[in-house]
């Protein structure tokens, strides 16, 4: 029987392509009279680009972004210090994410996130989905001092909510950080369809969020078969 249910954040719970496109929209636009000289769609298409679906950081990005850009009158500590305040003003949230963490907690589910990336700018886009009251506990690896898919940060996790690796179920989008490495520790290991994937080997696949409580229920009646 599950229950305990963990989350990644970017590409599970949070829309990170949708959020990313209008938070860079945006900027283009507030930043009007610096990028002006750049066809908004490019200046749009080169971020995306570069940042490589977040596994580049910004302050590489920026640096990237002003030199082939030619931008003069802003710097790339300026162009990084915009994306950590404002890109919390651009979170789009997956589809049925509030009715389906509704429902896990009606059942009385213990939930957990673990997911990279740096503290605060994580918690802040926790906060813009309006989630962090419905975790019982959340990692985030700067916090943590480690990074999925390394096992001791899924441990840390299964201990700190008291939970078993059999009991337990982790859902997320990276097929190794996410899927492979859930399923190596012996939890359950459910992938969040991505488009920019292959078929990953798992022990669920769900595309809307809603279907999760669904697979849950089929998961624990496999269980109670054997």
């Amino acid at each position: 029987m599950i229950k305990t249910v963990l989350f990644d954040l970017d590409g599970t719970l949070l829309n990170r392509d949708a959020s990313v496109k209008a938070f860079i929209d945006d900027q283009y636009d507030r930043l009007s009279d610096v990028v002006s000289h750049i066809p908004k769609q490019e200046y749009v298409d080169r971020f995306i680009d570069l940042e490589q679906r977040g596994y580049v950081w910004k302050d590489k990005v920026s640096q990237q972004m002003v030199s082939e850009l030619e931008l003069k009158s802003v710097t790339w500590d300026d162009l990084l210090h915009d994306y950590i305040t404002e890109f919390q003003h651009h979170c789009v949230a997956f589809p049925n994410l509030i009715p389906m963490l509704e429902e896990l907690k009606k059942r009385h589910i213990s939930l957990g996130m673990i997911t990279n990336g740096y503290g605060q700018f994580q918690m802040n886009n926790i906060d813009a989905l309006g989630i962090k009251a419905y975790f019982d506990a959340i990692f985030i690896s700067e916090w943590e001092g480690l990074r999925k898919p390394d096992p001791k940060l899924f441990h840390r996790a299964l201990t700190k909510l008291n939970a078993s690796k059999q009991e337990s179920m982790f859902i997320g989008d990276h097929p190794d950080n996410d899927v492979r490495a859930a399923s190596n520790l012996g939890m359950k290991a459910v992938w969040k369809r991505d488009d920019h994937s292959e078929t990953v080997d798992a022990d669920g696949v769900v595309d809307d969020l809603m279907d999760l409580p669904t697979l849950l229920d089929h998961l624990n009646n496999d269980q109670s078969i054997t």
